[in-house]
């Protein structure tokens, strides 16, 4: 931990000229699965800030910088980025609070605040523009998919797979590939879930967004409803999805015309998702040490059994996990 000290040393000398000098101290203002690491600062007066400390042998703060400014102009509530140091890793930012989705949704509010964050990504789609955000390609959906066999699978399970279970496998991930790809593309944040959204005016505020790319229409709102900690009834899924099928539709947004046609890219999409998502979380407990994603990931099984159940196409995934249960 000494590298931490000495990170954290390293940041408040630089905060210090950008805070013009005032008092202020520094608390861990969230975890975050990556090596980033977020600490709110808050002077004397009460005002507060959140600084980002991006270590640049691990990670790259220009993406999130580019990003916040284009949510920013898309009229979608994302920090302001006050200071900047991309030698050293470090950001300051405007503070969005504490007041997490994940940690206020109840059955009573989640109707309004999903509403708000369907808003959001709306408008955050609607600005797409050809050529500003890497695309979300057929190379990078494949090595998301990978990172299941590898990880969860091989690494976690200790179950290598079966020739047979491999080509069965490989030959969902091609299905997986051509449904996304045949999707229209927009703006994709890529974790667009209730963890990333914060309680706040306007709301909501919007944060972890730095590997935004141009990806497939149902990306983010499969990411919102069928989340990695919070899990909903298929009848509210099924609603809050169909109410942004039909926002989508009368904004001009080119999703398909058909909603069932809609729902199976969506559901397949989020399969896609699911099994990126087990494999992330077995390595980050394996390769770094956070084992408290793990105990989400029977939530991810279930997600991904119940689709693959629904699907002709899909029963080798739902035969496969099943062998491996």
């Amino acid at each position: 931990m000494i590298h931490a000290d000495v990170r954290r040393d390293a940041l408040e000398r630089w905060l210090a000229p950008h805070l013009r000098g005032v008092r202020f101290t520094l608390a861990s203002a969230s975890e975050d699965a990556s090596f980033r690491r977020y600490w709110r600062a808050t002077l004397d007066d009460g005002t507060t800030f959140v600084a980002m400390d991006a270590p640049p042998d691990k990670e790259d703060c220009r993406p999130f910088v580019r990003v916040a400014r284009m949510l920013t102009t898309a009229g979608v509530h994302a920090p302001q980025v006050i200071a900047q140091d991309l030698e050293q890793g470090f950001l300051l930012l405007s503070d969005l609070g504490t007041r997490t989705y994940l940690a206020e949704l109840n059955a009573a509010n989640a109707a309004p605040l999903f509403a708000d964050a369907t808003d959001a990504l709306l408008r955050w789609q609607l600005a797409t523009r050809a050529g500003e955000l890497p695309p979300y390609d057929e190379a990078l959906l494949r090595r998301e998919m990978n990172l299941f066999p590898d990880w969860y699978v091989g690494k976690h399970l200790k179950k290598p797979l079966s020739v047979p279970q491999r080509e069965a496998l490989d030959g969902l991930f091609a299905l997986l590939v051509r449904s996304a790809l045949a999707q229209p593309v927009v703006y994709v944040h890529r974790d667009y879930m209730p963890r990333n959204l914060m309680v706040c005016e306007p709301n909501p505020g919007v944060l972890d967004f730095q590997d935004a790319v141009l990806g497939p229409i149902t990306y983010d709102i499969v990411s919102l409803t069928r989340d990695a900690f919070v899990s909903w009834d298929e009848e509210r899924v099924l609603d809050w999805s169909a109410r942004y099928w039909e926002k989508a539709k009368r904004a001009g947004l080119p999703v398909a015309a058909d909603f069932g046609e809609f729902w199976r890219a969506f559901e397949w999409m989020g399969l896609q998702r699911h099994l990126k998502v087990l494999g992330i979380f077995a390595r980050i407990y394996y390769r770094d040490g956070k084992p408290k994603y793990l105990a989400d990931t029977p939530r991810f099984i279930e997600y991904a059994r119940a689709v693959a159940r629904r699907y002709r196409e899909l029963a080798p995934l739902a035969r496969l996990l099943d062998e491996l249960a």
